[in-house]
């Protein structure tokens, strides 16, 4: 395990080294085209560092029905060895993804592409390549899925711009990864990567197809979510919107982004319809659509709108009595959590002990906690503390029986042991209007 442990920093070390200098050879030229890729991707240490963030990060199966645990079993050595020699004569063909649909909170189903464990790989190697490339021009305003960046700060700056601005353009985009154009994205990766073996491989992913119940469909456009690459190849895609609207349309408003969730403040209400056309004018290029039904402009005076779980609106502060902005958690994200806490604490889970009923309660709680900890939540948080109590004193009930004497003071004694997390902690929020 220590040779492992020492190899694997190695191996990472010398990645990130690979990642600087191409961000640095990228950063000084917006125009330069990086030709020699291919071959960093098959490279041990960029394939043994892809190893390890996919099998960090998970998930289930492809078509071939081998997993993570399989792969370990049979030796990582020799399953990376084989992948590098494949690459490297040119012989590997990724496999269909196998779908999935996993529920929504508005009762439909999105549909999501697993691709093998051995596709997963490949893919994380190609991003630690080429990701850097296109770090190096994205523009600020994109905050998904990148690097050092993520949904929190996208919130906080979306509260600090509502400061002095009072319309937004809540933007959604009808169906964007069902509809992402193959050849489109592929000549815009073809800006920065002229290396066509790596184009290649992208073409590949991209038209592997899908099984769905032993059935096999083409993909004619559109990139599977669940692909380790798809959430940079869905920036690269939209990082046309955010380079026109920065260097076209940034007196209209401030655009905000967070993979295909977009907002833009705008001062006035001129301005935003201005900005609602530009951005259909944008997306018709890219051959995309806004939703007609979930895009609007809102004053944020008189009423609010959703965004990364948020419920962004304009109130009076308690003390100056000026209409500011707040932020807490959406009806969405309550039902969402809500829905997980009743489920962990249902019939289903009776016969698991106890104390691992609470630490997956925990780990729901606090991750809940530190993300919407920024926001103006007290009442909310302090909602689902008085749920989740409420349900685990239930639940105790359940598994222990409910004859016996001073079952309600046992139950009880039992709450304030068990070690359950807070969703609210005291100042750790402001106040909620």
């Amino acid at each position: 395990m220590k040779v492992h442990a020492v190899k694997g920093q190695q191996h990472h070390l010398a990645s990130r080294e690979l990642q600087r200098t191409l961000y640095r050879a990228a950063k000084r030229s917006r125009t330069r085209r990086f030709h020699a890729l291919y071959d960093r991707i098959y490279r041990s240490d960029i394939l043994w560092r892809a190893w390890v963030e996919v099998k960090t990060n998970g998930g289930d199966c492809g078509i071939d029905g081998i997993s993570i645990k399989d792969i370990e079993t049979s030796g990582v050595e020799s399953f990376l060895a084989e992948i590098a020699k494949d690459l490297r004569e040119k012989a590997y063909r990724p496999k269909p993804v196998r779908r999935v649909y996993i529920p929504k909170p508005d009762g439909k189903k999105r549909p999501l592409g697993i691709p093998t464990v051995r596709d997963r790989v490949v893919q994380q190697a190609c991003r630690i390549v080429i990701e850097p490339v296109f770090e190096a021009t994205f523009e600020n305003c994109s905050y998904g899925f990148r690097p050092k960046r993520s949904a929190k700060q996208a919130v906080v700056e979306v509260k600090e711009s509502l400061f002095r601005r009072w319309f937004v353009v809540d933007a959604d985009i009808q169906g964007y990864f069902d509809n992402i154009d193959h050849e489109l994205l592929l000549s815009l990766v073809g800006r920065r990567v002229s290396d066509r073996r790596v184009l290649k491989l992208i073409r590949q992913w991209l038209k592997s197809g899908v099984i769905e119940e032993g059935q096999y469909s083409l993909t004619a456009k559109g990139t599977p979510q669940g692909g380790v690459i798809s959430p940079l190849l869905a920036n690269i895609y939209l990082h046309v919107l955010d380079r026109y609207w920065t260097l076209e349309c940034f007196s209209l408003g401030k655009l905000i982004r967070y993979a295909d969730d977009f907002v833009i403040l705008c001062q006035n209400q001129d301005q935003a319809r201005q900005a609602l056309r530009k951005v259909e004018t944008i997306l018709e290029r890219l051959k995309l659509k806004l939703h007609p039904d979930k895009t609007r402009i809102v004053r944020t005076g008189s009423e609010g709108f959703d965004f990364l779980g948020f419920y962004f609106r304009k109130c009076h502060a308690w003390k100056s009595r000026k209409l500011v902005p707040f932020i807490w958690p959406s009806k969405k994200a309550m039902k969402r959590v809500s829905g997980i806490l009743k489920d962990l604490t249902s019939i289903r889970w009776l016969m698991r002990p106890l104390i691992e009923i609470v630490r997956k309660l925990n780990e729901v709680i606090i991750g809940w906690r530190n993300y919407f900890s920024i926001g103006n939540g007290t009442l909310k948080l302090q909602m689902l503390d008085r749920y989740v109590r409420a349900r685990l004193m239930r639940f105790y009930r359940r598994k222990i029986g409910t004859r016996g004497k001073n079952i309600k003071r046992r139950s009880e004694v039992w709450l304030k042991r068990s070690g359950i997390a807070s969703f609210y902690r005291k100042g750790m929020f402001n106040r909620t209007p």
